[in-house]
């Protein structure tokens, strides 16, 4: 029997803790070794995904910059098997084979032939064994690059650009950016107005930090773009803040608000289209509707346990939510409530919207936003794709006959449309009025029915 840690010896703890640092390396190998042979042989309609790293991201606690990393590796390393053969023997670290094999695929433009091998097994001994340092390899790539290279200035290399955006855990978002000089300078230029100092409307100083005035003029650049009318659309609208919310949380945070606050607009008035006149529940919100008001009704007897999850942790929507970011608390959700265009969608018990029957081809606007409230992202188990990024997918095929009715749309990003379309694949409303996807054999033998990938989870009843 394996002693407990707490009962090793210091000796033991470190043989243990090296044995376990070595088996993870080689764990790590086999991965990317059996990623690249599903990428050979595994084909996307069985996949579920346009690649393996969707699949890898839907099945693993991996996420999705892990999994990208990971079948980037695995697709290079076929072109190398000396690098895949120091890291398959655990001699060199994943993070090493990387750095060497983005230099062995781009090598200086200037490099000979023959150095190309020469250069490679040169950084690989630089990389192998516990004394490897990741500076010594940048630097010795540096300088090949510095001498065989033919490149523009880093400053004025466009091609080096990023800028990553990346939501926490915390439900903030964090920015990175890596920027060529010229377009440096119109960032720069354009928050060097909004940066200054400006004293209160007390007098006293501007006491924000350098850092904090950026945050507030980028904040003020972006609502100046998303008001201007000169700007591309998305899904059939142009890009706008949307707080999906539902009426009774509508309702307690304007209490004190003037009833004549609350606008109301041409779909708003046009709930009557709906084919049910005794559904009751009424969502409202500021641009999309989502989810129902009687989310915290009592649950039916046979869906207890969900019912005790979704009781503790909720819906996953409210008090308010957005479509990108998630969960708003209560004081912010009121803040935007009180300047907006308000939606009502009526829906049923399951938080699904009621009928919204159409014998047109393609979808309403006011269709769109309902499925949205009810899909929130690409339905698709394990994909949730944004829904700006989405298409209204017909699941009786509109060439057969099928309707352009709630209980016949859910939405799917593009390649999950195609994959609908083209593979053993198929969707239906559930009696919960969620969409429900039933893999094909070959991904499940059984054909187990899976919810939509906004209900997964113990959270939804």
């Amino acid at each position: 029997m394996t002693a407990a840690i707490w009962q090793l010896s210091e000796s033991e703890l470190l043989a243990d803790a090296a044995a376990v640092s070595h088996q993870i390396q080689l764990l790590e190998a086999r991965r990317i070794a059996l990623v690249a042979e599903i990428d050979a042989r595994v084909s996307r309609e069985k996949l579920g995904f346009p690649g393996p790293a969707g699949w890898l991201t839907s099945t693993t606690l991996l996420s999705p910059s892990k999994a990208n990393k990971i079948v980037a590796l695995a697709r290079g390393m076929a072109a190398f098997p000396d690098i895949a053969d120091a890291l398959n023997t655990g001699v060199m670290s994943v993070d090493h084979a990387a750095l060497i094999l983005t230099f062995a695929e781009t090598p200086p433009e200037n490099l000979p032939d023959e150095g190309h091998d020469v250069a490679r097994k040169a950084l690989i001994a630089a990389a192998t064994g516990p004394e490897a340092r990741t500076g010594r390899i940048r630097a010795a790539i540096t300088r090949l690059e510095d001498s065989f290279g033919n490149k523009k200035p880093p400053a004025e290399d466009t091609d080096r650009n990023e800028f990553f955006a990346s939501k926490t855990l915390n439900g903030r978002l964090v920015l990175k950016g890596d920027f060529d000089a010229i377009t440096g300078e119109k960032l720069l230029t354009a928050l060097s107005p909004l940066t200054e100092p400006r004293p209160a409307a007390d007098g006293t100083d501007d006491d924000r930090s350098p850092a904090k005035r950026r945050a507030d003029a980028f904040g003020h650049i972006l609502d100046q773009y998303l008001a201007s009318s000169n700007r591309p659309t998305e899904g059939g609208e142009r890009p706008h803040l949307n707080l999906h919310i539902t009426l009774r949380d509508l309702t307690d945070l304007r209490d004190s608000a003037d009833a004549d606050d609350i606008a109301d607009d041409e779909n708003t008035r046009s709930t009557t289209e709906s084919d049910t006149d005794t559904v009751d529940p009424v969502d409202i919100n500021t641009g999309h509707p989502i989810t129902p008001d009687s989310a915290t009704e009592p649950e039916p007897a046979t869906a207890a346990d969900r019912g005790a999850y979704r009781d503790l942790l909720g819906d996953g929507t409210t008090v308010g939510w957005l479509p990108w970011m998630g969960p708003l608390s209560r004081n912010t959700s009121r803040q935007l409530a009180c300047d907006c265009i308000l939606t009502a969608i009526v829906m049923d018990e399951n938080g699904s919207p009621i009928n919204l029957a159409r014998t047109a081809r393609t979808v309403t606007a006011k269709q769109r936003k309902a499925l949205i409230a009810r899909d929130h992202t690409c339905a698709f188990p394990g994909c949730g794709k944004p829904a700006s990024w989405t298409e209204a997918h017909h699941i009786w095929h509109w060439a057969d006959g099928g309707p352009t009715d709630m209980n016949n749309l859910v939405l799917l990003c593009r390649f999950h449309h195609r994959l609908m379309h083209h593979s053993d694949w198929e969707v239906f409303i559930g009696t919960d009025n969620h969409p429900w996807f039933i893999p094909p054999a070959t991904v499940d033998p059984y054909r187990q029915p899976r919810p939509s990938h906004a209900r997964a989870g113990p959270h939804i009843a």
